[in-house]
């Protein structure tokens, strides 16, 4: 798939079958997630890649907690959750984790994969339960912050094309 193509077709999926995905598949995402910018070359954001299920539901149901909707499963099935933290030391780390976000989203579109950006990670390791994750990742929860997750999984339904884009919201300056 060319890179543009790839990055115009993709769309926010909400619906997986939740069928394990080939590690070979989720390390290609998560490389690409890697490769990402940095600012200052810090490579301060890390990945958390879940995919024991039941680390998994105990995430998805912390993480419904904060949801406005209180949806039962806010990663829509998807088997792998993708967790991107980021050093809270340095300044340019939330920025830094959105690139490895929007790489590792055009890197599941260019496997067939479908994915989705799911907020609240923030309110997640902030809480006891996903500080204990982080634990148990050999990470210090005071050092790290939360910026997004990825669900990551092979989609039940392909989003169709992009909703029209809103106007107005480039300006020249020539």
């Amino acid at each position: 798939m060319e890179l543009l193509e790839g990055i115009l077709a993709r769309r926010s999926c909400k619906s997986y079958f939740p069928d394990p995905i080939p590690e070979k598949d989720v390390e290609t995402v998560v490389r690409a997630g890697l490769a990402a910018a940095s600012g200052r070359n810090l490579q301060a954001p890390v990945i958390l890649v879940l995919t024991d299920p039941k680390v998994r539901n105990a995430y998805s149901a912390l993480n419904s907690r904060y949801d406005f909707a209180h949806r039962p499963d806010p990663f829509y099935s998807a088997p792998v959750i993708l967790a991107v933290l980021t050093d809270k030391s340095v300044s340019t780390g939330v920025y830094d984790a959105s690139l490895v976000l929007g790489n590792m989203m055009l890197a599941a579109e260019a496997l067939g994969l479908g994915s989705c950006w799911i907020h609240r990670a923030k309110e997640c390791f902030e809480d006891e339960e996903g500080k204990k994750i982080l634990r148990r990742a050999g990470l210090d929860p005071d050092a790290y912050e939360g910026v997004g997750n990825l669900a990551l999984g092979k989609a039940k339904i392909q989003p169709e094309g992009a909703l029209p884009r809103r106007e107005g919201r480039v300006f020249w300056i020539k």
